[in-house]
């Protein structure tokens, strides 16, 4: 026969944990990913009848005006350092890796125009872009290949990751930060990149016309 007498009357072997404990979960884990958790992770790896989503909105609040705040970076969640205290990080800045000037150009256009072609920036950028320039910035994780354009030739468009979302703590590409934030994590010196980069020039995204595009 079983025994059920360390169980609380009133309660199941099977009851979600009480939500102050799923927060904490959440925590621990955010804490010691080297990388963002989508809900799906975190639904994996807590208890049965959990709910991440909920203990997440708890956390993010929490954590409101804290040093360490959780954010959100596309389908992703992370901890990450207040963006106002990103000056203690300076010696992190500086050592971060520099990109030339044809790969600041070429992810700018990327970044603001995107999805874009190779050709596409060639036109913006006014000169031809060198495969070494792309390949860096792949190997950087910091743009991803696209769908491919229905147009003669098919070509494949270029598109930012959640590396570079990451990076800029921005939520999504709809949140981009303008000139002076690019300057600031020293993406751009004084000279802005050729083309239209302000926030006003943003090209219609590809969910607005699919038919140009293919899987």
């Amino acid at each position: 026969m079983e025994d059920h007498s360390a169980v609380p009357q009133g309660e199941s072997l099977f009851d979600a944990p009480l939500m102050a404990e799923q927060e904490r979960m959440v925590e621990a884990v955010l804490f010691a990913s080297a990388t963002p958790v989508t809900l799906r992770d975190l639904q994996a790896r807590m208890p049965p009848g959990c709910n991440p989503a909920e203990a997440l909105a708890h956390l993010r609040k929490t954590y409101e005006g804290r040093g360490v705040q959780v954010v959100r970076i596309g389908d992703t969640w992370a901890m990450r350092t207040a963006r106002d205290l990103g000056f203690l990080m300076q010696k992190e800045t500086v050592e971060t890796r520099k990109l030339s000037r044809a790969a600041i150009e070429t992810l700018a256009i990327i970044a603001y125009h995107q999805p874009v072609t190779r050709a596409e920036i060639e036109e913006i950028r006014g000169v031809s872009v060198s495969r070494g320039t792309i390949d860096q910035l792949l190997e950087m994780e910091w743009i991803r290949l696209g769908r491919r354009k229905m147009t003669p030739g098919r070509p494949v468009t270029f598109v930012v990751t959640p590396q570079f979302l990451d990076h800029f703590g921005l939520e999504s590409a709809r949140d981009l930060p303008g000139l002076k934030e690019l300057r600031a994590a020293g993406l751009l010196e004084n000279r802005p990149p050729p083309g239209a980069l302000e926030l006003g020039d943003l090209d219609e995204v590809d969910e607005e016309q699919p038919e140009l595009f293919e899987d």
